[in-house]
C-alpha cells in the first residue's frame, strides 16, 4: 500500500483528501498543515504539524514518513492578496515547491502538485494541457513558475490544474463562491456578480478523487482537472440561487472591470478534460450533482 504526504491537509481540498482516504482506506495517509489538525476523525492517518516554509521542517517529515507521494495542496491562493503581498506569494507558491521537488527527487517521490486556470490569459478558453500560458496576474505567474520549476524535476510529477473549487467541510478556514452566494441570498442581501467571466467550477470531492487517481495510477505529465460545465459567474451564482429556491432579483449582474479588485481575472477560462477522463478514469459530477452533494452535507446526511 503506498503512502502518501499530503500538505495543506487543514484546508478544504486536503480534508476532502483525508476523507476519501479513510473511506477507501487505498493508501496510508500523512496528513500536514500548520498548527493543529482540523479534521474531525483523529484516527485512521498520522497528522503532522508542518510550517511548509521551514525547509528543514519539511526535510524531517518527509524523511521521517518516506512518503511514495506527495500531493501538494497548500498554496496562497487569494489572487488580490498574492498582489498585494507578492513576497509570501513567491515563497508559498514558489519557493516551497522548489523544496518539494528537491526532496521529491532525492528520496524517489512522485509529486502531485495543484495548479490553476489562472496561468492563461482567458482569451482563449477552454484550454487543454498543450495550451500557451499567459498569465495576468502575480498569483498565476507564481502558479506558473512552480509548473516550471516542477517540469525539469528528475522524479515523477504530475501537475493537476483545477478551476473555483467549491464544497463543504466542518471547520473551514474560508469560504467558497457557492457557500458565500448561497449565504447572503438567504439573508435576503442584494449581491453584485461579475456577467463577463466564463469557468468551469469543480467540486472539492472531485478534485480529490482526481489527486488519489493520479497516485494511483502513477500519472506523469499535465492534467486538466476541473467540474465539466462552462457558465459565467452571474450564471453559477443564478443556478445556485435555483437549486435553493432564493430569490434571484437579489443578483445585480456588473462587469468585472466596476469591481476595481487589485489583480487581473482572465475572461474565459474553462478546460478541456478528454486527457483526464482518458488516462485517470476521471468522472466530475455535473454542477447541480455537485450542489446535491453539498445540500446532502449541509443536512448532516
Amino acid at each position: 500500500m503506498k503512502t502518501i504526504l499530503v500538505t495543506g491537509s487543514n484546508g478544504l481540498l486536503g480534508q476532502k483528501i483525508t476523507q476519501q482516504v479513510l473511506l477507501t482506506r487505498q493508501f496510508n495517509l500523512i496528513a500536514t498543515a500548520k498548527g493543529p489538525d482540523r479534521y474531525p476523525v483523529r484516527s485512521g492517518y498520522i497528522y503532522a504539524d508542518m510550517d511548509i516554509l521551514d525547509p528543514v521542517a519539511v526535510k524531517n517529515v518527509v524523511e521521517i514518513h518516506k512518503p511514495d507521494a506527495i500531493i501538494h495542496t497548500a498554496a496562497m491562493t487569494n489572487v488580490d492578496t498574492c498582489e498585494d503581498q507578492k513576497e509570501l506569494a513567491y515563497q508559498l507558491n514558489v519557493t516551497a515547491v522548489r523544496t518539494l521537488v528537491e526532496l521529491c527527487q532525492i528520496h524517489n517521490i512522485q509529486l502531485v502538485h495543484l495548479s490553476t486556470d489562472f496561468i492563461f490569459d482567458g482569451e482563449h478558453g477552454p484550454y487543454d494541457e498543450m495550451a500557451a500560458p499567459n498569465p495576468l496576474s502575480y498569483y498565476g505567474q507564481t502558479k506558473l513558475e512552480a509548473e516550471e520549476a516542477i517540469k525539469t524535476a528528475q522524479c515523477k510529477w504530475a501537475i493537476l490544474r483545477t478551476i473555483i473549487v467549491y464544497g463543504i467541510v466542518s471547520d473551514m478556514s474560508r469560504s467558497n463562491i457557492v457557500l458565500w452566494a448561497k449565504g447572503a441570498l438567504e439573508k435576503g442581501a442584494p449581491i453584485n456578480v461579475v456577467n463577463d467571466q466564463w469557468r468551469m467550477p469543480t467540486l472539492a470531492e472531485d478534485l480529490a478523487d482526481c489527486c488519489l487517481l493520479a497516485v494511483e495510477k502513477d500519472a506523469f505529465g499535465v492534467y486538466n482537472a476541473s467540474g465539466k460545465d462552462m457558465m459565467s459567474i452571474s450564471e453559477l451564482v443564478g443556478r445556485v440561487a435555483d437549486y435553493w429556491h432564493l430569490d434571484k432579483s437579489l443578483i445585480n449582474e456588473i462587469s468585472a472591470e466596476t469591481l476595481n479588485q487589485t489583480a487581473k481575472r482572465p475572461a474565459r477560462t474553462g478546460f478541456i478534460l478528454d486527457k483526464t477522463i482518458r488516462e485517470l478514469g476521471y468522472n466530475p459530477h455535473s454542477f447541480e450533482e455537485g450542489l446535491q452533494i453539498l445540500d446532502q452535507q449541509l443536512a448532516g446526511n
